[in-house]
């Protein structure tokens, strides 16, 4: 971290330095008495807008709020309880922040989001407190938000500073850190999708996002049952993976590092919930469907010889019918790159087949097998299938079958699909 931030840490790949637009990360046993000190060192434009939601009020806004008076005018934003991401809540934080000279958040995944893509669409700047080592999305410069109800990666800001109080860490809701385990065990799946993509497509792949993390995650693995005895030390590995994958995507330009087949499948998801659905949390969604591709990638790399690709058989009117006019369209328009037709399906097969046997050997260096990841999200006590996270059997395989259609990024979901090998009921029973 420290190099990343001073730009003195080497690519992998290039031997380039690589550098984060962030001036600072604290990470402490508790920053209790340290704030304002923490955000007067930034500089930061005022008044602060000061964003939170009950929970993270209590957990650590109602510090931060006294302490940032003391600096000056703070406009506390409060967004009530569990609030949704989505373009009608930022633009509500825009509307209160609109004189602002900056924000800080208070929280975790939402709030974080909502904070940097506020920052990042009215040119101000802003910081994170976190509460809760349960995404990885504190140090990135995205933001998971949904736009008329399509889930979209969209352009953020990257925070100033990010503080970490391992105190208040310690206290969240066992719920939030099994989340956080989820967001970071998914590194293996959407690793494997990204080097598909890289290697049959040429598309751009990089070593560092996982270079970053590689020991802290063994380490972790190794004993995922310490996070719940609120071991101080396997608390710091967790938030330094989560933010380090932040910062995998920073330097990629884009989520490709974390997010893959199994956050299609959760988007999906949250796009289209069963009536009545009480959401889970993002972690714990990506718990469960990184098993599933977990499985998937286990059954194709199996096979000695690859899967046999055919033309695309998704049409706009399937996508409309499933998604909705507004919201199908724009799903048909997204994935044009990736669709193939007869022509560009026979180049595919023949690349292929002659990067199979390499490719495999490469992905089983990197990878997690299913009974692997399944066996670290039961030490945890994170939820592995469907019914944890409040879904039907019919429900949660349909979200399989379609969940490649929300986004160009190609990944097992398609190799299978297109090849008439995406059989959900073989990866979810």
């Amino acid at each position: 971290m420290r190099q990343l931030l001073t730009g003195t840490y080497r690519d992998p790949d290039t031997g380039e330095l690589l550098h984060v637009p962030m001036k600072a990360l604290v990470i402490e046993p508790t920053l209790a008495g340290r704030e304002a000190e923490l955000v007067k060192a930034l500089d930061l434009p005022k008044p602060f807008a000061i964003l939170s939601d009950d929970d993270t009020h209590a957990a650590l806004a109602h510090r931060v709020e006294p302490a940032l008076a003391s600096l000056g005018e703070i406009i506390p934003i409060r967004l009530g309880k569990r609030p949704h991401p989505d373009d009608e809540t930022a633009a509500r934080v825009m509307r209160a922040g609109e004189r602002a000279g900056s924000y800080i958040a208070v929280g975790s995944g939402s709030i974080c989001d909502l904070a940097k893509y506020s920052a990042a669409k009215q040119g101000k700047r802003c910081a994170v407190f976190g509460t809760a080592p349960s995404m990885n999305g504190y140090t990135s410069v995205n933001a998971a938000i949904t736009v008329h109800g399509h889930k979209k990666s969209l352009a953020a800001i990257s925070p100033d500073g990010v503080f970490i109080d391992l105190d208040v860490l310690a206290k969240a809701p066992k719920r939030l850190i099994q989340a956080g385990f989820g967001d970071a065990i998914c590194r293996s799946t959407a690793q494997v999708d990204w080097l598909l993509s890289s290697r049959l497509f040429g598309q751009t792949y990089r070593k560092a996002p996982f270079a970053f993390i590689a020991d802290l995650e063994n380490q972790l693995v190794a004993d995922p049952g310490a996070l719940l005895r609120g071991d101080r030390a396997a608390l710091s590995c967790l938030i330094r993976i989560l933010l380090l994958s932040g910062f995998g995507m920073t330097i990629c330009g884009g989520s490709y590092p974390a997010s893959q087949g199994e956050h299609l499948i959760s988007h999906h998801v949250e796009m289209m919930p069963p009536e009545g659905w009480e959401p889970a949390l993002h972690g714990e969604q990506i718990a469960v469907t990184t098993v599933v591709m977990a499985k998937l990638q286990d059954q194709l790399l199996a096979r000695d010889t690859p899967p046999l690709l055919e033309p695309s058989k998704l049409s706009i009117g399937a996508l409309k019918s499933h998604f909705g006019d507004e919201v199908g369209a724009a799903c048909w328009q997204d994935i044009q790159p990736k669709l193939t037709d007869a022509p560009r399906a026979a180049r595919l097969n023949e690349r292929l087949q002659a990067i199979w046997p390499v490719l495999k050997s490469e992905i089983e260096l990197v990878r997690r097998s299913s009974g692997a990841i399944d066996k670290a999200l039961a030490q945890v006590e994170a939820p592995r299938r469907y019914p944890a996270i409040g879904l039907s059997r019919s429900f949660f395989k349909n979200a399989i079958l379609h969940a490649r259609e929300i986004r160009n990024r190609y990944t097992f979901l398609d190799l299978a699909a297109d090849s008439g090998l995406l059989e959900p009921e073989r990866l979810i029973d």
